[in-house]
């Protein structure tokens, strides 16, 4: 079979899932191209040692990779956004034209949904099915995430649920990481026969149960503490200022640290808002490399998962979330619908209102007040849902199965 696999994010970006499929795809003896952009992701600047040219041919191990160039951006402006996005998927419609019309079917990884374009464009006039791996739902996600403001952003909702639907519609295939926005779509017409639900999978080679690194609990101030860490983007969808507060709130409980590992544009007015709030309890942590990604998040007695409360994050399972279970370690999960429903399911931990200071923080005091014991059991049963229903080679199957099929729809 012959899959060219759209996806404006790709390694050296952290971009495991398509990266994933792709190797599986790739070992079951599959032919992949993959048309994707050149690094940029998440500075939008290009990464050093890669200078931008029109088009880029380069062989990996057993597929072939197409770069395009495209206009770099991941800043907070909704035009500079949209341009980075919509330059990608003009410049692989153009350069990867004959790739898209002549392929057995198409794997798109969405978001961006711009990724879709010619796809959608070649599917149309009777080129290959295409599959959407849909990681969050256009234009929602857009919109209640505040990127476009003021008069323009009803035209541009309109605009953009119209586009998003007919791309939705025309899908051979829809993935979805969660059953709520499954039916979301559904709702939206997309045909039941096109839509399944896979949830994400995490770096299996990064993250897995292993021992404590008491030098590594050390250097990141967790040590002798009861540790609840946030590891991953600090940005203003994260809902962390919510953490803080809560955090705050437990400030009698002598040895509670929050611990936030990374960066993000929200980072600066997190520090501040800890503060001048007097949340001494917590620390910040600078950006460690994947590879310590596992030592660093075996540091905490418990892991924090937590977004705002918007509505299109209901149907989403932050792939935090899988990462975190497949260490084996147990989970505040502080998001609502699908990610919460998920933890109470495997018992892996606690699940609390997004949003909510209060009840973070009397979430917190439970899980301080837990044996080692309780511990050790919700990060059993962690590891033990993330091998029935979310590992990797489930998955990639599954997928692989789901592309067969859309190509003998066509």
């Amino acid at each position: 079979m012959r899959v060219v696999v759209v996806s404006q994010w790709f390694p050296p970006e952290n971009a495991s899932i398509p990266a994933d499929i792709i190797r599986a795809l790739v070992d079951v003896g599959h032919d992949v191209t993959v048309l994707t952009g050149f690094p940029n992701y998440p500075t939008g600047r290009i990464y050093d040692g890669w200078k931008q040219r029109p088009r880029q041919d380069t062989c990996a191990d057993g597929y072939r990779i197409r770069r395009v160039a495209l206009y770099p951006s991941h800043d907070s402006s909704a035009f500079k956004r949209a341009a980075g996005y919509l330059s990608f998927g003009a410049m692989s419609t153009a350069f990867g034209w004959s790739r898209l019309r002549h392929a057995d079917v198409v794997y798109v990884y969405h978001p961006p949904l711009t990724s879709a374009i010619g796809p959608w464009l070649s599917r149309g006039l009777a080129g290959a099915p295409y599959v959407l791996h849909v990681q969050d739902i256009w234009p929602d996600s857009v919109v209640e995430a505040g990127l476009i403001h003021g008069l323009p952003l009803k035209t541009a909702n309109n605009l953009l649920t119209r586009a998003c639907n007919a791309i939705y519609r025309r899908a051979d295939g829809i993935i979805c990481i969660a059953p709520t926005m499954a039916s979301t779509l559904r709702a939206r017409g997309a045909p039941e026969r096109s839509l399944h639900v896979v949830p994400n999978w995490a770096d299996e080679s990064v993250f897995f149960p292993t021992a404590r690194d008491e030098s590594m609990a050390l250097k990141l101030g967790s040590a002798d503490h009861f540790t609840v860490m946030f590891a991953g983007n600090l940005g203003p969808l994260q809902g962390l200022d919510v953490a803080i507060r809560a955090a705050a709130q437990v400030r009698d409980l002598a040895d509670f640290r929050l611990v936030l590992v990374g960066d993000g544009v929200a980072r600066a007015s997190l520090a501040t808002l800890a503060r001048d709030i007097g949340a001494d309890n917590v620390i910040f942590v600078s950006p460690q490399p994947l590879s310590a990604m596992n030592s660093v998040t075996r540091c905490s007695d418990i892991q924090l998962v937590c977004l705002r409360d918007l509505s299109f994050f209901r149907g989403t399972i932050p792939s935090k979330l899988g990462a975190v279970m497949a260490s084996g370690l147990p989970v505040i999960c502080a998001v609502n619908g699908d990610a919460g429903a998920l933890v109470d399911e495997a018992g892996a931990g606690w699940a609390c209102e997004a949003g909510e200071v209060e009840a973070l923080a009397r979430t917190f005091r439970s899980a301080y007040a837990s044996s080692e014991a309780e511990l050790s059991m919700r990060g059993s049963a962690a590891r033990n849902y993330y091998e029935r229903h979310m590992a990797r080679p489930t998955a990639t199957t599954t997928i692989e199965r789901i592309l067969r099929s859309a190509q003998r729809r066509m």
